[in-house]
């Protein structure tokens, strides 16, 4: 068995593996490069590999680092099948459709500017048509049942409680009369969060791949989450303020909405209108009500009294353009949550430039914001940030809720993996965290006994025997 890392090695982006098993080849996820934008279209137009030599494909779940390229996968010329959860086909369906249309904004935008100078115009990566004929390659299963992907190759996928729909995968490979079992942890989840199950506990795997995201990091204590929250909310609200809150659509949104569910049901915060204003987080928060089967026990009792942990009285979802237009001038107190997470785009820059400058609002900041993003100067509370190139004095309060992630962290990863056999344990494939979080990890990995650990390089490709 040959593996070859073709992305997500040494970086939180663009993953992608290809197996190659008795002739057949099977990519583990199809992410979408996110990066400097000419690396990144070179990245994500030209793969490592040929689309149509790859026979089937298995996704861990739906957020863009991981299936967001699976439109060009197969507008190049792959023509297997895309195996997953139910959950992650079905947020697949509204993702891929919705970062095609950005793929074909950003296309239109830069071919304004190449217009100006002369230069030729360039083609999207990929369409929304591209998109939705990609979902015609997906078959989904439930969690904990094997299904074949190969000749020799079963997958079973177990909860990852990471996003809605998330998988770990296990392999089981036979060639030449022996059999091998490859773990991918895809990106996995905490422990005791809302909503969501836990990270499924496995023991049994001869080659391990781990995500690293939080190597050498540790999150804040979640049990603390909503008083905080609360505390945050009625500050807020005794000085007359507005929350606004950036949040990625997957995920963060729901999370928050439950969060602030339990509050006013529990008459911790007052009955104030709460606002959800991004296309894509209505869409997929409709996905979530589809899928209860991954909800945690609480979640499920709390569903049996309520009906919808997504949907109460003074909540609001906003879906068109005009009704965004209305939230905008809205003047009294209330929370607005709105994409997207980065604030880097979308309705949230609205809501930004009509509210930074009010000291009496705050900006909840529940998400990873990365370097260069406006989110980060948020985070770092820069004394006048550019919103669609107009300076604002930033005099609203800024407050980072970190307990929020949805990766494990440090200890929960060292937690996760040291239920697996050390003895059957032949390697362990750091991935999916930038080199520093990964190096962290593997000495994590040494102190509890785990020695056979590498970290490898995007192109590197090792033979296993099985």
């Amino acid at each position: 068995m040959e593996i070859l890392f073709c992305g997500g090695t040494r970086s939180v982006t663009g993953t992608m593996h290809v197996l190659t098993v008795r002739g057949k080849k099977i990519l583990l996820d199809c992410g979408l490069y996110q990066g400097k934008r000419m690396e990144a279209a070179e990245r994500n137009r030209h793969f490592p590999f040929d689309p149509a030599g790859i026979d089937a494909m298995v996704l861990s779940h739906a957020h863009i680092d991981h299936s967001g390229n699976i439109p060009q996968l197969t507008k190049l010329g792959f023509s297997g099948t895309i195996f997953c959860t139910h959950a992650t086909r079905d947020l697949c369906g509204i993702m891929l459709q919705d970062s095609g249309h950005i793929q074909e904004m950003d296309a239109e935008y830069m071919n304004k500017k190449r217009a100006r100078s002369g230069e030729p115009p360039i083609t999207p990566i990929y369409t929304a048509r591209d998109a939705s004929r990609a979902m015609n390659q997906f078959a989904s299963t439930g969690y904990l049942r094997p299904i074949p992907v190969a000749d020799g190759v079963t997958a079973t996928f177990y909860d990852a409680g990471h996003i809605l729909g998330s998988a770990i995968t296990a392999l089981d490979i036979e060639e030449g009369g022996k059999s091998l079992r490859l773990v991918f942890s895809g990106d996995l989840g905490r422990p005791h969060m809302p909503i969501l199950r836990d990270p499924a506990i496995l023991d049994a795997a001869d080659i391990l791949f781990t995500e690293s995201t939080y190597g050498g990091r540790f999150h804040d204590d979640f049990t603390t989450l909503n008083q905080r929250l609360a505390q945050i909310v009625n500050d807020t609200c005794a000085r007359g303020g507005k929350i606004i809150v950036p949040a990625f659509s997957v995920g963060r949104t729901q999370e928050v909405v439950y969060a602030l569910h339990q509050l006013t049901l529990d008459g911790h915060i007052p009955e104030l209108p709460i606002f959800v204003d991004s296309p894509l987080s209505v869409n997929a928060t409709q996905v979530f009500r589809m899928h209860p089967e991954c909800y945690d026990e609480e979640t499920r009792e709390l569903l049996a009294e309520t009906r919808d942990v997504f949907g109460f009285g003074k909540l609001r979802y906003i879906e068109n353009v005009e009704e965004s237009k209305k939230l905008v001038r809205h003047k009294k107190p209330c929370i607005i949550i709105s994409a997207s997470g980065m604030c880097e785009a979308g309705r949230i820059l609205h809501h930004l430039r009509n509210n930074v400058e009010d000291e009496r609002n705050t900006i909840l900041i529940v998400g990873f914001m990365a370097e260069h993003t406006l989110g980060r100067r948020l985070v770092e509370k820069v004394p006048e940030i550019r919103i669609f190139g107009e300076e604002f004095r930033l005099a609203a309060q800024v407050v980072k809720l970190n307990a929020f992630s949805a990766h494990a962290d440090h200890d929960e990863l060292l937690s996760w993996i040291n239920h697996y056999d050390p003895e059957r344990l032949r390697t362990i494939y750091i991935l999916h965290g930038e080199y520093a979080q990964s190096e962290a990890l593997a000495h994590g990995l040494g102190s509890i006994g785990y020695s056979q650990v590498q970290i490898p390089e995007r192109g590197e490709s090792v033979e296993i025997q099985i």
